[in-house]
């Protein structure tokens, strides 16, 4: 039997780092990136997962600029549109990687909500980077003229952010399941989800943006994956990342990635959030996260790069 694996993409198989984020850019990115995950299916089953920072934060810019004309709508909306446009771009684009070479899969985008707790913290304090980088000097420009929170991340720019409460459940995983069982290649919790709180058993959405390495951490979990897979910009997961002493690891076992995350390792707006999703899977599966870059899947899949997070 094939095994089932969550992989998370990250926002540059979306958008690549200086190209504008236009939709014909980002579907060749796309394109790009589902023939990455192509390759793994002769082994694994997949459920894909996606980033959606760098779309709502463009959305949230492109409606300041026409509020005068059309209202603004809220965050999670905003994140269902992303869910949406994005989710149809990655179907569309495995479906004809697939007939490339001639596999015949279904494949399906599920717009999913996931519950979080309304007196989550991080509605007192936004972490979660969304839209474009700016220079400090506009940052603070931003911050004056529309009263944004603006933070610098990792080093790269100044970014806005926005409550990032965390994943609790995810309403659809049902159906996640059914298609699961009926062979289909699931897009799911793109962008984290749409967050949302049961009040009463009746669901409302309320303005955040979830992280989507810990919403895919959770959906592993939900759905008994046996591996979580998470593709960003770096090789291997580093300590003191871009100091002179900066080391690349191999293995970090859960008691290893709490202490390097607790001594400041992994930043909260860059590789802190996959350790933390990393963990949560581990923990609760006893199974393996691997981190690396979307390019060296294949040899990391085979254990010739990546970063493995253990149970010890």
């Amino acid at each position: 039997m094939k095994k089932l694996a969550v992989v998370a993409i990250g926002g540059n198989a979306v958008n690549r780092p200086g190209e504008r984020p236009t939709a014909e850019n980002m579907l060749s990115a796309i394109k790009e990136a589902m023939g990455y995950l192509v390759d793994m299916l002769d082994e694994y089953d997949i459920v894909i997962t996606h980033g959606n920072g760098p779309q709502v934060g463009n959305i949230l810019i492109q409606q300041e600029m026409a509020k005068e004309v059309i209202p603004p709508f809220p965050i999670d909306v905003n994140d269902a549109q992303t869910q949406g446009s994005l989710g149809y771009m990655i179907v569309q684009a495995l479906r004809n990687r697939l007939a490339e070479r001639g596999l015949n899969r279904e494949v399906a985008a599920l717009i999913t909500q996931i519950v979080v707790d309304k007196n989550d913290e991080a509605f007192k304090k936004p972490s979660k980077p969304v839209g474009p980088f700016y220079t400090e000097e506009e940052a603070r420009k931003l911050m004056m003229e529309k009263g944004w929170i603006m933070k610098e991340d990792a080093g790269r720019g100044w970014r806005r952010v926005v409550p990032s409460p965390k994943p609790l459940d995810i309403v659809e995983k049902e159906v996640v399941r059914m298609l699961l069982k009926n062979g289909v290649i699931v897009v799911a919790a793109g962008g984290g989800g749409i967050p949302v709180v049961r009040e009463n058993g009746v669901l409302k959405g309320v303005e955040a943006v979830i992280d989507k390495d810990r919403a895919s951490a959770l959906l592993a979990i939900e759905i008994n994956a046996d591996e979580l897979i998470i593709l960003t910009g770096v090789e291997k997961v580093a300590l003191n990342y871009g100091k002179p002493n900066q080391t690349f690891v191999d293995k970090l076992t859960v008691e290893e990635a709490l202490k390097y995350l607790k001594e400041g390792h992994f930043p909260a707006g860059s590789m802190g959030p996959k350790i933390e999703a990393a963990i949560d899977f581990v923990t609760a599966t006893s199974r393996t996260c691997l981190i690396t870059d979307m390019k060296k899947l294949k040899e990391a899949l085979s254990g010739e790069t990546g970063t493995r997070i253990v149970r010890e």
